[in-house]
Parts: structure tokens; C-alpha cells; sequence
């Protein structure tokens, strides 16, 4: 597979490469994982030549930084934007001690989506994410602003992340009754460790459509290759601030470098791999730091991971749901279907049926 093997977004028109180019590392700002202007333009060079098109912002990374240098970059190109799926996200305040400044009300994501096309100077985008659940305003106020938005043409689709399911769920339904615009696709914590998307969200994206666009693949980068058991990591810009892996998280990571080796490839091209296998539309963003981290996370679309390498992945790596996930899962199978197998999912017979005939 290779980054011009577009797949289409969610349930709509839209065609973007099967990673999407993440730009939070860009800029050397305060709190940055310190990419220089120079290199960060490097990798978002290096990543379009190869065929990507999808490339993923927001407005508070590195304090706008982010955004004012993909804007530079592409008014130095001109006619290529247009050919670029360019995504950023409203929430997040820029200005302390304005309450007004940030969430996911009619007037702040106005302003925020202001300052964002002025910083990339465009006059619209293609994606735009509500970055975080907004808990202080009503939710109709979010999508009628939002379906105004793609209506005047400065928004082209629209997608939430780091969203509970129930609220997507209401948003969406909302949207298709009053003929608004509807989501076309989820961004979420995904990864070999960070799998609990599964009990909610992933389910809601695949019934209504949507696509998954999950952040942090690498969780981290704990999922990159470079750590190990005992040993201390040295390249690393995230490390300070979250610590490292656990022992559960170890036993995960040593399984994925175990296939690594198999396949003779990187860790983190088999974790994105296994991503790529999930069922549904699913479209990693990758980081880089460095131009060399954009090239090993690329591998991942040149392999091809085994039924065998799927199964002990999604195993070792088995997430604990909330409730009622436990009761809709091989429980659930074994009340409704008493033995047989449906789907292609095999069920078990309640213990107590099998111990009397008798029935009342």
C-alpha cells in the first residue's frame, strides 16, 4: 500500500492517503516537542511528495505555531492547498482570563475558526474536529454553528474528537433529523494500548458510517520500538511527561517487537498495521519529530500482518470495557444464540440448560 491509495472518509465524499500527517510536533515553542520550523517543513515535504494528503492540526498546538507554519508552507506553493485535505480543531482557549475564548459555543468557534484560516491562510478547511465536549453548551448550538459554517463554505466537513459516545450519538442524530450536516468521522485515542474505544465509540462510528481517525498510535511512542524492559530511552520528547510503560504494557510491546523481528520491520509499522487491519474505515494520524520517525512510521503501510500476528496482537493486548460491554460480548452471544453460531461468531450453551431437560 502507498500514501496515493486515498480511501474515502466516513460517509461522504472526501478521499485522503491511509495516514494522515499529524502536525502537533511542529514549532519549538514552549511545551513543543521541538521541531524546527526547517525540519517540520522537511517532514511535511517529504510526506506530500510521497502522495499524502491529509494533514491534521488544531488551534493550540504550540500555541498556534503549528498552523502559522503550514500556512507559510503552502503560500510558498501556490495552487498545492488546494489538493491537500487540511484539518484543525476548535476548543481550546488562547486567551487566559477570557471564558469566552475557547469551547464549543456560536461566538467562540466563529473566532477561533477566524484566527485558524488567518494563521494557514486559507479561506476554509477541509475537516474541522470540536477538539473536546464542550459540557457548558448546548449541543445544537455546536452543530446548527457548525452546518452554518459548511453552508458559507469556510468548513467542508465536520467531525468530533475525545467526545463520550452518548453525546456524539445525540449530535449526529440531531444533525440527520434537522438536515444539518452530520459527522463523517471520529478522531480517538486508538492504539495496541489504548483499545477501550472499542466499547462505545468504535461501534457508534461503524453503525453510522463514520471513520475512526485515532491519535496516538504509537501511545507515546511507547509502541515505536525504542523501549525495552529495564532500559532507559534517551530519544524521547514525551518521556519526561509521561512517564514510561508499565508491566502490562511491556508484555504488549515485547509481543509487537517479537513480529517486528519476524517480519523485519519496525515496531511501530507493525502497531500501525495492525491499525490499518481494524474493521472499518481507520486512518492513523503519525507524529514525527524527526524526519527519520516519519520514515519508520511510513513502513506501516508496506506490510501486511498474518491472521496469526492479528490474533496474538488483538490478544495480548485484550482491553478491560466498561459496563455493559462484558454482558454484550461472549455473554450476550451465549443467552441469545445457546450454541450456535451466527456471523461467523461461535456461542456457547448456558451451563444450567445442559444440566436438565425440563422446561416449564
Amino acid at each position: 500500500m502507498s500514501l496515493d491509495s486515498y480511501v474515502t472518509l466516513g460517509r461522504s465524499g472526501l478521499r485522503v492517503s491511509p495516514f494522515a500527517l499529524g502536525a502537533m510536533t511542529f514549532g519549538e515553542d514552549p511545551g513543543a516537542a521541538g521541531t524546527s520550523v526547517a525540519e517540520s517543513e522537511q517532514i511535511l515535504a517529504a510526506y506530500l511528495d510521497r502522495g499524502g494528503n491529509f494533514v491534521d492540526t488544531a488551534n493550540f498546538y504550540t500555541n498556534g505555531h503549528s498552523e502559522k507554519i503550514l500556512g507559510d508552507f503552502f503560500a510558498r506553493s501556490p495552487g498545492r492547498r488546494q489538493r491537500v485535505v487540511l484539518a484543525s480543531k476548535f476548543f481550546a482557549n488562547l486567551h487566559p482570563g477570557d471564558p469566552n475564548g475557547g469551547g464549543a459555543g456560536r461566538s467562540a468557534i466563529l473566532a477561533q475558526l477566524h484566527e485558524t484560516l488567518r494563521r494557514m491562510q486559507t479561506d476554509y478547511l477541509d475537516v474541522y474536529w470540536l477538539h473536546n465536549w464542550d459540557r457548558h453548551t448546548p449541543i445544537e448550538e455546536t452543530m446548527r454553528t457548525l452546518d452554518d459554517l459548511v453552508r458559507a463554505g469556510t468548513v467542508r466537513y465536520i467531525g468530533f474528537s475525545n467526545t463520550p459516545a452518548w453525546v456524539t450519538a445525540s449530535a449526529q442524530t440531531m444533525a440527520l433529523l434537522r438536515g444539518w450536516t452530520p459527522l463523517i468521522a471520529l478522531q480517538v485515542e486508538y492504539s495496541l494500548l489504548a483499545r477501550t474505544v472499542e466499547g462505545e465509540l468504535a461501534p457508534l462510528a461503524a453503525d453510522q458510517g463514520m471513520a475512526l481517525v485515532p491519535w496516538s498510535p504509537l501511545k507515546n511512542g511507547f509502541l515505536s520500538g525504542k523501549y525495552r524492559r529495564g532500559s532507559d530511552v534517551s530519544d524521547s520528547a514525551r518521556a519526561a511527561y509521561v512517564g514510561g510503560p508499565t508491566e502490562d504494557e511491556f508484555t504488549v510491546i515485547e509481543t509487537v517487537d517479537d513480529i517486528a523481528g519476524e517480519l523485519e520491520t519496525s515496531s511501530a509499522a507493525v502497531a500501525l498495521a495492525w491499525l490499518r487491519a481494524r474493521t472499518g474505515t481507520v486512518v492513523p494520524i503519525i507524529g514525527a519529530r524527526r524526519l527519520a520517525h516519519l520514515e519508520s512510521n511510513l513502513a506501516g503501510l508496506d506490510i501486511a500482518l498474518t491472521a496469526d500476528h492479528l490474533h496474538r496482537l488483538d490478544q495480548v493486548s485484550a482491553p478491560a470495557l466498561n459496563y455493559p460491554a462484558d454482558l454484550n460480548g461472549q455473554m450476550r452471544a451465549t443467552l441469545q444464540f445457546a450454541g450456535t453460531t451466527v456471523d461467523g461468531q461461535a456461542s456457547a450453551v448456558y451451563p444450567p440448560l445442559l444440566a436438565s431437560t425440563v422446561r416449564y
